[in-house]
């Protein structure tokens, strides 16, 4: 099983550890396109005018922090991305409190997608930066279109032959659309709240608990050691864990797409 996340604005203050080193990360072949990506976006930040990158980056003037971050980033300390990513689902993840061997299932099975990186496993020494993947970079241009072709035979390729559990937000799931017969192996989530006004059930979209219900259903798959062979093994899984879990009319060539209806937030 491939478990696919997004990443977090939130992140962790600094690395612990040694700098950079892009032939250490997984999927090598998205060196390439690491490097040009990490020297747009470290020129740019480095550059005279700072205006600009904080638009192309969509920063406030209080946010110009981030830029001499991102300036710093082939000299900064590094820290596996596990840890460095800090926000709402990866809270609920909670990594830190793993069983080992829920750890080691993390560690095979979770890639966490990338406006700088592409994609990257928990286990990658990286720097905090900010580099969202709506970022428009000198000589790249749209990263989700950028990371749209780099990502594609990669991508194909650590999905392998298993489910893929596809947890990503709408902008990060623009830079690999699963094809063929990975696509009818791709589940998508969505998380819709349950609840009573007027007498009457009524459902909502959420955003900040949609990402909590996430992480805790990351979570609850690892800890029980869920190794789903299919999609509809990976389906079952989660209802064997407790989760009300509807199918949305399925299309031809498409994921599998699933509302997981919670009534407490």
């Amino acid at each position: 099983m491939l478990i696919l996340l997004p990443p977090s604005e939130g992140k962790a203050e600094a690395g612990t550890g040694r700098r950079l080193d892009l032939s250490k990360l997984s999927l090598p072949e998205l060196n390439p396109a690491r490097e040009a990506v990490l020297a747009a976006l470290v020129d740019l930040c480095a550059g005279p005018d700072e205006a600009a990158a904080r638009e192309a980056l969509g920063l406030s003037e209080g946010q110009r922090g981030e830029l001499r971050r991102n300036a710093r980033l082939r000299a900064a300390a590094t820290a596996p991305a596990g840890r460095i990513y800090t926000g709402v689902l990866y809270e609920a993840l909670d990594l830190a409190t793993l069983p080992p061997a829920a750890v080691r299932l993390a560690r095979r099975s979770v890639l966490i997608s990338s406006g700088l990186w592409g994609a990257v496993r928990l286990t990658d020494r990286i720097p905090p930066y900010r580099c969202p993947v709506g970022a428009r970079l000198p000589g790249i241009g749209a990263l989700s279109a950028y990371w749209r072709t780099a990502l594609a035979d990669a991508m194909a390729a650590a999905a392998g032959t298993g489910p893929v559990l596809d947890l990503r937000s709408g902008a990060y799931a623009a830079t690999w659309a699963p094809r063929g017969a990975v696509a009818e192996r791709t589940v998508t989530v969505r998380v819709l709240h349950e609840r009573a006004v007027g007498g009457v059930p009524t459902r909502s979209v959420v955003s900040h608990f949609n990402k909590a219900t996430k992480g805790r259903l990351v979570r609850d798959l690892l800890t029980a050691g869920a190794r789903p062979r299919t999609a509809d093994a990976l389906v079952g899984a989660l209802r064997e864990l407790k989760y009300t879990v509807e199918e949305q009319p399925r299309a031809a060539d498409r994921p599998r797409a699933l509302d997981v209806v919670v009534t407490e937030l």
